[in-house]
């Protein structure tokens, strides 16, 4: 993959900083450190595990992609959605973005490997990142916008990086009680379902449907649709290695911290007897309930309108 200074511009992306250039602007200082560090460690060594098939079909269809389509992916992390929509976008091209650099090389470093030249990617904070204005026609992101530190203000500069009538799609998860691959870890080594309290997570931070539609709608969106979206995701081709990367995830590490009676062999033990009933020929899938959204950037200025009839919002 060549990413000159030219074809960045080109694509709405900045051109990659040279070495020892200032870092990229930051609105989001705690994800960035998480993302930078442990957290961002282990998502880019398990990239080749984990499989993103389960909520990247419907993701891609619901953004209407086509030949030609020029795609932002939000929180892009190792890039595996924004190299599948490279390929499926022709002459066009696809860009993503994300606050942690460990998980850009390693996307640059496999679009490179798969000779995927119309994939770019740029290290930063999609809150405060210098978009080119209307420089891109959609905008996706599997599980990367639940972590703004401001999500207005996060969906506004996507707004403005979209061209008026472009479409934003995302897939989030649902309440952290119906994301068994969020709760079954947990339980596994606190020995009962966990409390939001137990378990604080930015991740389900758009769990809510209102809060989605309320979000997007002060951000400057319109045609808000929400539909429910369950999917199993895959950890891992066996136990062992989706025991190792929860071991290393976040929200395990954190209750292994406030629990130093489970020392490691301990809690592997545990989280691979939990992991167990979920191993099949495909390897460890476990099941959860997503939003599966979409919105649009309005091509003139007008009211927004939302319905919502329990299962899913649309336009009235």
């Amino acid at each position: 993959m060549t990413e000159t200074g030219t074809k960045a511009t080109e694509t709405g992306a900045r051109a990659p900083r040279p070495a020892g250039s200032s870092p990229p602007p930051l609105a989001n200082a705690d994800q960035a450190a998480a993302w930078n560090g442990p957290e961002g460690a282990n998502w880019a060594d398990s990239a080749d595990t984990r499989a993103i098939d389960g909520l990247a079909t419907p993701l891609l269809a619901a953004a209407d992609t086509a030949d030609g389509t020029r795609l932002l992916d939000i929180g892009c992390g190792t890039g595996e959605m924004t190299c599948l929509a490279a390929q499926m976008v022709g002459d066009g091209h696809a860009v993503g973005v994300d606050l942690s650099a460990l998980m850009i090389d390693r996307a640059r470093a496999a679009a490179a490997a798969s000779g995927i030249g119309n994939a770019h990617f740029e290290h930063g904070d999609v809150q405060v990142h210098p978009f080119r204005t209307a420089a891109f026609d959609v905008a996706v992101s599997h599980f990367g916008v639940m972590f703004f530190e401001d999500p207005v203000a996060a969906f506004a500069n996507v707004a403005r990086a979209l061209r008026p009538g472009g479409t934003l799609a995302f897939v989030c998860p649902q309440a952290m009680e119906r994301c068994d691959w969020y709760a079954v870890p947990l339980t596994a080594l606190l020995g009962h379902q966990p409390t939001r309290a137990e378990a604080p997570s930015k991740m389900f931070s758009l769990a809510e449907p209102s809060d989605v539609v309320a979000v997007l709608r002060r951000a400057g969106f319109v045609d808000v649709t929400l539909k429910s979206a369950p999917a199993a995701l895959r950890f891992g081709a066996d136990v062992a290695t989706a025991t190792r990367f929860f071991v290393g995830s976040g929200p395990v590490r954190a209750q292994l911290e406030r629990r130093p009676e489970l020392d490691d062999a301990r809690a592997r033990a545990l989280l691979a007897c939990a992991l167990e009933p979920y191993t099949g020929d495909d390897g460890v899938r476990i099941p959860g309930a997503h939003w599966l959204v979409t919105a649009r950037r309005p091509a003139v200025l007008g009211r927004p309108t939302t319905t919502f009839d329990g299962t899913r919002w649309s336009p009235a």
